[in-house]
């Protein structure tokens, strides 16, 4: 049997191949590398500390005009301290923020251009929907007819036409948060900031609000960066997602390309789930894996180097235990666990010639009619080349 790909430095750039990915043109604001227009908003080398801790650590990043932008990574990776420093809250310690071609690095929040949205909706309890939506309208001195028709506009695109006059403790929690959403946009701001809007919802509202969120965001045009923690969620409504790890931004792509590229192995394993197998580099495009020979990609992990191979469950193709298909990375596998998850099976499955712990493998329920699938029951499986992708074993 044989296994890989190429292993790759932790990158910071912000370049994607938006060929490579059918879902790069979702919301109409993506371009290419190629006919890019400037940035909306650039992060310039930011750093930032809170006493001797460094939270944000060499940040470069570009947002382009209309772009859904989503901070993704495990708690006190420095995501929602990337956010804040972005807006002014909490000022970034070195570096710049320019906006619309204008350094705001030293601005307070309230000389930026931007609307946000918190995980706790913030909103006044003693004004109804619409006199929290106007609020900022009010500030600014704008005529009440004015204000009158921006907020029913406001209320009609977040789905709320008919209750402008409730309180907030009238309102479920996603009528807040649309209420939320609706005050942050009143200003018609250049720049919308979402702070783990969904967070505080239950499983089947969130994903509602955040079809609703994307919707909006799309009809709007208005450039959007969000924080948040869910990979479904990132995957979903980004035009591109910004993976940070400890301070640092660990990839910056497509979901297509965080998830089927990842260029580390912590954005492999934080990402979705991917089996790592141990082995050592005999060839550019060879692996052994215990008793096993993978083919895999051609990389330039030096012969006779450790290295990890990573693929997805759903990349492992089953076969009958007779049907070997002539291709390369075949060899029998027994099951040792099974997992029902409804519309799939989740398969524990331990492959022959390897001394790794078994590998997961996904397949649908449909597929899973087609074996005799029990405990120590054999299957033959396949490791496609093309789907595997190799680190150096120093970079885990």
């Amino acid at each position: 049997m044989h296994f890989s790909e190429k292993s790759k430095a932790v990158s910071q750039s912000n370049n994607f191949d938006s060929s490579a990915d059918p879902l790069t043109q979702r919301h109409g604001t993506v371009v290419t590398t190629t006919d890019r227009p400037e940035p909306y908003l650039r992060v310039e080398n930011v750093y930032k500390q809170f006493g001797s801790f460094v939270a944000l650590k060499q940040i470069y990043l570009d947002i382009y005009p209309g772009e859904f932008v989503c901070f993704l990574g495990p708690s006190g990776c420095g995501k929602t301290t990337l956010l804040r420093a972005i807006c002014g809250l909490d000022p970034q310690t070195s570096g710049r923020v320019i906006q619309a071609g204008q350094d705001v690095s030293n601005l307070p929040p309230s000389k930026r251009d931007f609307g946000i949205v918190f995980q706790s909706y913030a909103l006044f309890p003693n004004l109804t929907a619409a006199q929290n939506i106007a609020y900022g309208l009010e500030n600014a001195g704008q005529p009440k007819s004015q204000i009158k028709a921006r907020v029913q506009e406001l209320l009609e695109k977040v789905g709320l036409g008919q209750i402008g006059q409730k309180y907030p403790a009238q309102m479920s929690g996603g009528q807040q948060q649309r209420v939320a959403l609706a005050r942050a946009l009143a200003m018609s701001p250049g720049l919308l900031l979402l702070d783990e809007p969904l967070s505080a919802l239950d499983a089947k509202v969130r994903v509602k609000l955040r079809t609703e969120i994307a919707r909006i965001q799309k009809e709007l045009g208005v450039t959007t960066v969000m924080v948040t923690h869910d990979q479904e969620e990132a995957m979903a409504i980004a035009d591109r997602i910004v993976v940070m790890d400890n301070g640092y931004l660990a990839q910056v792509g497509t979901a297509y390309e965080i998830y089927q590229q990842p260029n580390s192995p912590f954005v492999a394993d934080f990402i979705g789930v991917m089996n790592f197998i141990e082995g050592e580099v005999i060839a550019a495009d060879q692996v052994r894996c215990g008793n096993a020979f993978l083919q895999v990609p051609r990389n330039d992990i030096p012969v006779g180097q450790k290295a990890v191979l990573a693929v997805r469950p759903e990349a492992v193709e089953v076969l009958d235990v007779a049907d070997t298909n002539g291709h390369p990375n075949t060899s029998t596998a027994q099951v040792e666990g099974i997992e029902f998850l409804g519309s799939n099976y989740q398969l524990s499955l331990r492959i022959t010639g390897t001394t790794e712990k078994p590998v997961l493998v996904e397949i649908t329920a449909a597929e899973a009619l087609k074996f005799d699938l029990s405990i120590h029951s054999s299957l033959n499986v396949q490791l496609p080349p093309e789907t595997i992708r190799v680190f150096a074993a120093d970079a885990v």
